[in-house]
């Protein structure tokens, strides 16, 4: 990789100023805006996944019910890579993130109950920065996850351990960067290659409310936890999630009720696929507190699952909560893009 570019003062001073007047605006609500209007249109076909467990018809795995699946083969390979994820319009639509630096939209076609039956009007366009050139063009581009608030839209950085702030909706795909959220240097100094992965906005109605949880991908071994930050107008505050047998956070993102779930990875020669899903409850995320969490969903390669690297969640028209997790091809021939639903039931 090439040397890193950093943005202009101007553009510091300029997040600096967003981040004062607007920070503690509450999260904005997941409606149905028009998406990346003026962007590339990409041709795509999908394939039913009727059941998780590979072989089995089972649907019940815990407090989730599994309510379908898609494999998604698009034409263009700049729509691979998907690592972060905001359901839209009850989960009919979605805005995604690919860690090349794009932004992915699409229209989820759904039974009543949220099973996705296909996936239509896809696009891409290249994130860009407040001086309008792409991510790419800077070495700013390893973007991996993405959260809506009240203040705008926010995209991790991973390469660069950094947080982007963009307007909200994105509606022509041709937005700039606002700027950067501005993060303490044990941040900045995580390792470019495991750093900033999940990111998520602080419910309105608690105690995080106008704040940002991120959390690092991974540590250098069993024995150290996931390094977890509260990113907030008046500093950063820190905390700790026991990590277990490989596993790397990928996304984070919150319930309804304000409780966080986390999704996590293993992939790798030795340990093969896995998959995890743990909740944390929102009073426990607190600065100085180790978080050991819930096991909602563990699965490995028995299971329909890739590298799961995004999570969405919704609520629909019946109240109950959807989540869609959603994989990295790493826009490989021998990888699939998922995207896999399933209700909590609680």
């Amino acid at each position: 990789m090439g040397a890193e570019r950093r943005l202009s003062a101007g553009s510091f001073a300029l997040a600096a100023a967003f981040l004062s007047t607007f920070w503690f605006a509450a999260p904005a609500a997941a409606g149905a805006p028009e998406l990346l209007s003026d962007a590339q249109p990409v041709k795509a076909r999908t394939r039913s996944i009727d059941t998780f467990r590979i072989g089995l018809a089972d649907t019940t795995f815990g407090k989730l019910t599994f309510l379908g699946g898609l494999e998604l083969i698009a034409a263009d390979r700049k729509v691979g890579g998907l690592s972060g994820l905001i359901s839209l319009d009850g989960g009919s639509a979605f805005l995604a993130v690919t860690d090349n630096g794009h932004w992915v939209s699409g229209r989820i076609v759904q039974t009543a109950d949220g099973k996705p039956t296909e996936i239509e009007d896809l696009r891409f366009a290249p994130l860009l920065g407040a001086d309008g050139k792409t991510l790419d063009a800077r070495w700013g581009h390893d973007t991996e996850a993405l959260t809506l608030s009240g203040s705008g839209l926010y995209v991790t950085a991973e390469t660069r351990n950094a947080i982007y702030r963009y307007p909200w909706p994105i509606s022509t795909g041709k937005e700039r960067m606002i700027g950067e959220v501005a993060l303490p240097q044990d941040i900045r100094d995580l390792p470019r290659n495991t750093g900033l992965e999940a990111l998520a906005a602080g419910p309105e109605d608690g105690p995080l409310a106008g704040k940002l949880v991120a959390v690092a991908e991974s540590a250098p071994s069993d024995l150290h936890d996931l390094s977890g930050f509260i990113i907030g107008p008046d500093g950063t505050e820190r905390f700790t999630i026991r990590r277990y047998e490989r596993f790397d956070a990928t996304d984070a993102a919150f319930l309804p009720g304000g409780d966080m779930i986390l999704v996590e990875r293993r992939f790798s020669l030795r340990d093969l696929i896995g998959l995890r899903l743990r909740r944390f409850k929102g009073a426990d995320i607190a600065a100085g507190t180790v978080l050991e969490g819930e096991l909602l969903l563990e699965a490995d390669f028995n299971s329909q699952i890739d590298n799961m690297e995004a999570l969405g969640i919704h609520t629909n028209e019946n109240g109950e909560t959807i989540l869609t997790l959603v994989s990295d091809n790493n826009r490989s021939i021998l990888q699939r893009t998922l995207f896999l639903r399933f209700r909590l039931e609680d």
